[in-house]
């Protein structure tokens, strides 16, 4: 498969903090249009390898493309001007600010273009109307699954190339979760490339085409969700507590 099929690419990839490797020798990759689950327990690296390929974690061996272009080296400005974005853990808002100036954060790659920015802010509100009915209000009066929606729709707002999601289900209601997880399936089955991590093995395989095991800072398992056979999902199980 040609690396310009691939939206991401990870080979041989080491990192971590210290003296210490936290992630340890991860190959894994994602076709374009492709959503793919990192699972695994706590402490497995799975947080540590999503600061990697934003750059925000120094790697000490292999290598991370985005469309074919490595990005191992880049600064973190630079991998989110358009080719990776990200919703961390917690959604990290900035609470006092309208929704909307938080979903113009997303866009400073756009911040000459306003016609840009528009289109995108519309996009986000086609996919979540609640947040364009709060556009003006702080962010802090929202709810946490709104707020969710608000952070999925920042990460929007670049247009990456590439989007990961950190435990995005993380202190969510059950209903605020099935509204999530309605809008990642309509980014999906919108052509975006997606890399979730995240701890409810249901969801990651209502969403994802693959998923990839992490244990100790290994992938120790790879797996094709349409043919999850129940061997597959024990393994899963275990693995996951």
């Amino acid at each position: 498969m040609s690396t310009n099929e691939l939206a991401l690419s990870i080979e041989n990839f080491s990192a971590g903090y210290g003296r210490y490797d936290v992630v340890k020798e991860v190959s894994l990759h994602i076709k374009n249009g492709e959503s793919v689950a990192l699972l695994g327990p706590n402490g497995a690296g799975k947080t540590t390898l999503l600061r990697s390929i934003m750059g925000l974690t120094k790697h000490r061996r292999g290598k991370i493309s985005v469309m074919g272009e490595e990005i191992t080296d880049l600064p973190l400005h630079e991998i989110a001007r358009g080719r990776v974005s990200i919703v961390p853990e917690g959604r990290r808002l900035f609470l006092n600010q309208s929704v909307e100036d938080n979903l113009i954060l997303g866009s400073l790659r756009f911040k000459k273009d306003k016609n840009r920015v528009n289109e995108n802010l519309e996009r986000v509100f086609s996919l979540f109307p609640v947040v364009e009915r709060y556009r003006n209000r702080p962010a802090t009066d929202l709810s946490g699954g709104e707020q969710q929606m608000v952070a999925i729709g920042r990460m929007m707002m670049s247009d990456p190339e590439l989007m990961l999601l950190d435990e995005p289900s993380l202190g969510l209601a059950p209903l605020a979760i099935a509204d999530m997880v309605a809008a990642l399936i309509k980014l999906r089955d919108d052509g975006h490339s997606i890399l979730l991590v995240e701890q409810r093995i249901d969801l990651a395989l209502q969403l994802c085409d693959r998923v990839y095991v992490l244990s100790a800072g290994s992938i120790v398992e790879e797996i094709t969700t349409k043919t999850l056979d129940q061997g597959e999902r024990a393994l899963l199980d275990a693995y996951l507590g």
